[in-house]
């Protein structure tokens, strides 16, 4: 996607910086300015603020060892904290417009797989060492070489991928698409809306939320995705004002017609005391000696290659959609993103929120026009006040929210035009690596394929010598990683 237009029909000029933090943040030198990154800043947090009430939810309603929960107030507290110093940290070091916060799937991962089998401090623990071990190959300069290794017609095919994972999440949040009850004695998965129908008022929102963002977007109206945005979210206020609509879940009876995660009311409470007993509540020790050395094990292998690979694969995705990548395919000052996102993961793990992560929900941001880390301040000084205006965060239904994923989705998706169809053993590759991310809901699924198909193909072809030494490493791992049930299995 080409840089957005100038807003005052006097383009950047990258050789004359503005002022110090024009220079540091290379703002003019992206071709951007300080009101479209505050834009993004803003969409972006909108469109992953649901974190904030999702992660409590998936942390807290699992118990560990032990029996113990966790408190969902000082969940919502920590996930918050973490997500707005991480974010930051992205946008002063890594100086990409990339937010971060607990990952989602690694946070049901830990909650349902990991915790069961020992504490929840002993869980975090996991996650901490899973991070420092990212760390360490940051360092090194491993985890950016074999970023580099990727062909950089694959990198694009993620790029995509990504895309059709984001708007397969958006359609499945706001109930527009959704799976076809196992009694429905049909061989199909998915369906739209409730039996085939749009029958309730949130999915009216999404539509016309939808389709005013499109607009919006086909007018090159400046800001259109959070405009989208915010018109849907007052819609949606109105609706739940008129029409009683409700949650999803009524006295944990389902309630189809209601909202997603968050019902659009006005809160009577704005600010509120954060909850921060939860912090430094990890240990790295005790896991492996109450469960043994294999499932500790096990679990750290699964935690890195999900956060190896999904970081970049968004990284890239995120470099694709703001004409952020060199010839290589690499985004600026790849190696300081890679590392903030170990430190991510670490502290995520520390502050018992389990693994913290780049998302995907930032492109929204870079749609609107952010090139540089001024976007994630602004993203991640929203994730703090977050804290104390809880409330707030929670106004935003998904059926409002998902509308900028979808869009987004349609935008990363024009990157395919890149990719050579013609040449099957670049194109069998790409194609797996983006059908397999939305069919089966995992960035590290669709690249672990990708990656093994090229090498098998090159190898059939005769043409080893075309394959990065790195390469077989990952795709053995990726091997690991795909055989990892029955590897478990045999084990025990």
């Amino acid at each position: 996607m080409a840089i957005a237009p100038p807003e005052n029909g006097t383009p950047p000029d990258p050789a004359h910086p503005r002022n110090g933090f024009d220079r540091f943040f290379e703002i003019s030198a992206r071709g951007s300015t300080m009101s479209r990154e505050v834009r993004g800043g803003l969409a972006t947090f909108f469109t992953m603020a649901y974190i904030v009430v999702l992660n409590p939810l998936i942390l807290g309603g699992a118990v560990d060892g032990d029996g113990k929960k966790l408190s969902i107030p000082a969940l919502a507290a920590a996930t918050a904290l973490v997500a707005g110093l991480m974010t930051m940290l992205m946008g002063v070091v890594g100086r990409f417009p990339m937010a971060l916060a607990a990952g989602l799937g690694v946070n049901a991962l830990v909650a349902y797989e990991i915790a069961p089998e020992m504490t929840w401090a002993d869980a975090m623990g996991l996650v901490v060492i899973e991070g420092v071990i990212i760390a360490i190959l940051v360092l090194t300069g491993l985890r950016t070489a074999v970023f580099r290794s990727v062909p950089t017609q694959l990198k694009t095919a993620i790029g995509v991928g990504i895309g059709l994972f984001l708007t397969i999440i958006g359609l499945v949040d706001a109930g527009f698409v959704r799976r076809v009850p196992d009694v429905a004695n049909t061989t199909v998965p998915v369906g739209l809306g409730i039996g085939g129908k749009l029958v309730s008022w949130p999915m009216l929102v999404f539509v016309v939320g939808l389709l005013v963002t499109l607009v919006l977007v086909v007018r090159r109206v400046r800001g259109a995705i959070l405009i989208g945005i915010l018109v849907s979210t007052v819609l949606a206020i109105i609706v739940e004002a008129v029409a009683h609509v409700g949650p999803s879940f009524v006295n944990g009876k389902p309630n189809p017609k209601g909202w997603s995660l968050n019902v659009p009311e006005l809160p009577k409470k704005i600010v509120d005391v954060p909850d921060l007993s939860l912090l430094g509540h990890f240990n790295v020790l005790d896991s492996w000696s109450r469960a043994g050395w294999l499932v500790p094990l096990m679990f750290v292998f699964t935690l890195l290659i999900t956060d190896f690979f999904d970081t970049m694969g968004t990284m890239v995705a995120i470099g694709q959609e703001g004409s952020m990548l060199d010839e290589r395919g690499t985004p600026p000052r790849a190696k300081e993103i890679l590392l903030v996102d170990s430190i991510a993961a670490a502290a995520g793990g520390a502050a018992s929120v389990s693994s913290n992560t780049s998302y995907i929900e930032s492109a929204a941001g870079v749609a609107e026009g952010a090139r540089t880390g001024v976007a994630s301040l602004v993203t991640g000084g929203l994730f703090l006040l977050a804290m104390f205006l809880a409330p707030l965060s929670v106004v935003v239904p998904f059926e409002a929210a998902s509308t900028a994923l979808v869009v987004v989705g349609f935008l990363m998706m024009t990157a395919v035009r890149t990719i050579d169809w013609t040449d099957y053993e670049i194109a069998i590759p790409a194609f797996l690596t983006i059908t397999l991310m939305p069919f089966t809901y995992s960035i590290s699924n669709g690249i672990g394929a990708g990656l093994i198909t090229y090498v098998v193909i090159k190898l059939a072809k005769g043409r080893a010598r075309d394959i990065h030494p790195l390469l077989y490493g990952v795709a053995a791992l990726f091997i690991l990683y795909f055989l990892r049930g029955p590897i478990e299995s045999a084990v025990h």
